[in-house]
């Protein structure tokens, strides 16, 4: 085959393959694009806001109450502010709902609130103070799982958008060498072959 030929060849490979490239980066950047609004829009709803700065202050060791101590590394950072994004959701799940679950009776595991309840004597004091918990462990649980999920959601997004970076760097480096392929290509003489080099290097 013809170093010419050849080096067209190589080059067109790489055009279809810059091509796939920009496709995918510009798939992946509409990607992240739908995810974070969405999670934007969804959690905006909620109208849900961190503890102001003020709270955190009153804060001490104690890791039972509405504002506990191991709250404020994960959450005094964002004081104030209304939870939007998916890192917000985590934080708010994971060390403020579920540390107040934590701390409830049964350890805030809605199955073992919900066994109880049942299994207390109907109309009692007991019955009713579980089925009030049962509520209160319900809501919490499901908010937490909601905001997990939004949070998910929130990585997805972040992927994609890495990975559209990738690809459109990977796009770039990959059509600066068919660039020089087609250049070589155009100087390389009619008459060369493709192998000619490690023809002679044998015969020698």
């Amino acid at each position: 085959m013809k170093r010419k030929v050849l080096d067209k060849l190589a080059s067109s490979l790489g055009v279809v393959l810059v091509v796939v490239l920009l496709v995918a980066g510009g798939l992946m950047t509409w990607g992240h694009s739908f995810a974070s609004s969405n999670v934007h829009n969804q959690l905006a709803m909620q109208q849900i806001y961190f503890p102001s700065q003020s709270v955190w202050k009153g804060a001490t060791k104690n890791n039972t109450g509405e504002i506990q101590a191991r709250m404020i590394p994960y959450l005094e950072k964002y004081s104030g502010q209304q939870l939007l994004t998916g890192a917000q959701a985590e934080a708010y799940a994971n060390h403020f709902i579920a540390y107040h679950l934590a701390v409830m009776p049964y350890g805030g595991v809605y199955a073992k609130v919900s066994a109880a309840a049942m299994a207390a004597k109907p109309g009692s004091a007991a019955a009713t103070k579980l089925s009030s918990l049962e509520t209160t462990v319900f809501q919490g649980t499901t908010l937490r799982g909601l905001l997990l999920e939004a949070y998910g959601f929130g990585m997805i997004a972040t992927i994609l958008m890495w990975g559209a970076i990738a690809a459109f760097i990977g796009a770039a480096i990959l059509a600066l060498f068919v660039g020089l392929g087609f250049w070589h290509a155009a100087q390389v003489p009619e008459e060369q072959e493709a192998l000619t080099s490690h023809r002679v290097a044998a015969a020698a």
